[in-house]
């Protein structure tokens, strides 16, 4: 049975390595040699794969030397593909992981691509720095194969053994062997693609799809705030159709929605085609942080709040709940408004990392806010902690007449005194 290391081992990596170390030898590597040895204490700190979880994978090793994937033969590549300050693609990573791999490459060796890539990037990007670095040549020597990943980080009930799994290989025998190889772990089944080209569209499209949906959600919650209607009451009236689709208004980050679609829009300008729906739909949703903050300023302003010298509390940073995950968090886009209007802005978050903010947005977590010392609250990321909150608790933070901001809905009707 063929060994495997999996390259990188983030929300998508580590998951995966432990579903296959239940059924073959793992080797689970990363340059981050601290997240190496937090792993081999059986703590991950994504949170998305228990120390029970690790321990029930008794094939799966971790790892940050070289030397130690030598002996594998099939290589699966998960690290980040983020953009970056102009909205293009950040392939440093993507390449960085294939030198890696061409550096241990042989002969009948088998590379399988999991991050998000725009069409084509698997043989036209990735595959020539492997034949470069190895000195091999592809579907010859080696071969390749993509299989997006669909992880969604905090979700305990789609899991990476429960989400069907797209397959594709650069050889109809390599195609379905690297189907039958995640048919070992995955309960919900595979779909072998025609091509890799196949595989990196649908999954670039997956993603931009929910974009637009939201975005268009994002445009009618403004629409229906000058009417003075409540988004989420028409949402639910208009849900009782069976065809009508359950999106909700709100802030689009993290690493998947609010980047993949910048992918598939350079490639599509790259070949000359200018994508219009695609990118307005990302300067909606972009735009969204100074929106919401505009509208805790307009609400507090009403109540005779001194914007200037007003303290907010934010609670939650994340980018999404129950999950710690700070990348692409466009919470920070309401927190620079906010202080741009001159507003004190604490925030505070159970499930984030406050050294990872301070790192990556320069901003600190307290653990306690203060009771009875804020102007405004905005529940801007529900973790469940905060959704079981009653209303009357989280006004508690509030001086008199503080104005609560429930940005996505969560608390019941009329509980809240704004939100989209």
């Amino acid at each position: 049975m063929k060994r495997i290391a999996v390259i990188g081992l983030g929300y998508v990596g580590l998951p995966l390595a432990a579903a296959f170390g239940e059924r073959r030898d793992v080797k689970g590597f990363d340059i981050d040699v601290e997240r190496i040895a937090q792993l081999k204490d059986g703590i991950d700190f994504t949170r998305e794969v228990s120390q029970e979880e690790l321990l029930a994978s008794p094939g799966l090793s971790f790892t940050s030397s070289l030397e130690e994937i030598e002996d594998c033969q099939i290589y699966i590549v998960t690290v980040p593909t983020p953009i970056n300050d102009s909205k293009a693609p950040d392939l440093t990573p993507l390449l960085s992981a294939s030198e890696t791999v061409g550096r241990v490459l042989r002969q009948g060796d088998i590379v399988i691509y999991e991050s998000t890539v725009f069409p084509g990037a698997t043989e036209e990007v990735c595959v020539p720095v492997l034949e470069r670095v190895s000195g091999l040549i592809f579907n010859k020597d080696f071969f390749a194969g993509y299989s997006p990943e669909r992880i969604n980080p905090g979700d305990k009930e789609h899991r990476v053994k429960t989400i069907k799994k797209v397959t594709s290989g650069s050889t109809p025998e390599i195609a379905e062997e690297i189907d039958q190889l995640y048919s070992e772990i995955i309960v919900a089944g595979t779909h072998k693609a025609s091509s890799i080209k196949v595989a990196e569209a649908a999954k670039v499209i997956e993603n931009t799809q929910r974009d637009l949906n939201i975005a268009l959600i994002n445009e009618l919650s403004m629409i229906f705030a000058r009417l003075k209607i409540d988004t989420h009451e028409v949402l639910a009236a208009a849900g009782t159709k069976w065809n009508f689709l359950p999106f909700k208004p709100g802030l689009v980050g993290g690493h998947c929605i609010g980047v993949d679609p910048y992918y598939l829009t350079y490639k599509a300008q790259s070949i000359g085609y200018h994508p219009e729906i695609i990118l307005a739909g990302r300067r909606v949703n972009d735009n969204m942080g100074p929106y919401v903050a505009a509208e805790l300023v307009k609400a507090m302003i009403k109540t005779n709040h001194t914007v200037a010298t007003s303290r907010v509390l934010i609670m939650g940073f994340a980018f999404k709940e129950n999950c710690p995950d700070l990348r692409n968090t466009h919470v920070i886009d309401v927190v620079r408004e906010l202080q741009e209007f001159g507003c004190s802005v604490d925030i505070t978050d159970c499930w984030a990392d406050s050294e990872e903010a301070e790192h990556e947005y320069a901003v600190s977590l307290i653990e306690s806010p203060k009771q009875g010392g804020y102007d405004a609250l905005l529940l801007a990321v529900p973790h469940r902690e905060y959704a079981l909150k009653p209303s009357d608790e989280l006004r508690s933070y509030l001086k008199e007449d503080g104005v609560l901001f429930d940005l996505k809905g969560v608390l019941p009707l009329g509980e809240a005194d704004l939100r989209l």
